[in-house]
């Protein structure tokens, strides 16, 4: 059975990740050209998890960006496969993309090791376990939630 790293050598090894450059996958001389008649703001296509995301959103505007959010015990939470995590319900919701949002699946349970018992932070250390036979299947690293708030209904004009 192979062994798996110590809980020092994870720590150590997601601190590191954390110090990172971030750079372009593709130069921007890269991308391709939009065709004519085509938005180049829209993606060409649009995941199944973009597309069920963009439907929880919809009436919902974004806010400021967010280290850490107020964490409940009845507080919701969706996965959505190759895209994003949602938690809260309600008037906000917050999104919490993390740093390879391909890798998020609904096979997996998430598991939060928790700096604070009431809040949620982009640096709490979080990994994936099989919810069958309890293995070890990844680590998440979060990034900034994101809170989606209704849209105030505006009054007729008239």
């Amino acid at each position: 059975m192979p062994r798996l790293p110590s809980a020092s050598a994870f720590v150590a090894a997601a601190l590191a990740l954390t110090c990172l450059p971030l750079t372009p996958l593709v130069a921007a001389s890269d991308a391709p050209a939009p065709e004519s008649g085509v938005d180049a703001h829209v993606p060409a296509s649009v995941t199944k998890g973009e597309a069920r995301l963009a439907k929880l959103l919809e009436g919902r505007v974004a806010g400021e960006p967010l280290r850490c959010i107020r964490s409940m015990p009845n507080q919701g939470m969706k996965t959505i496969p190759g895209t994003a995590y949602v938690y809260g319900r309600g008037n906000t919701i917050f999104v919490q993309r993390t740093r390879d949002p391909e890798q998020i699946s609904d096979r997996d349970a998430l598991v939060t090791n928790r700096f604070s018992a009431t809040e949620l932070c982009r640096f709490d250390i979080l990994t994936t376990i099989d919810p069958v036979n309890g293995i070890f299947t990844g680590a998440v690293f979060f990034e900034d939630f994101i809170p989606y708030t209704r849209a105030a209904a505006t009054p007729a004009e008239g």
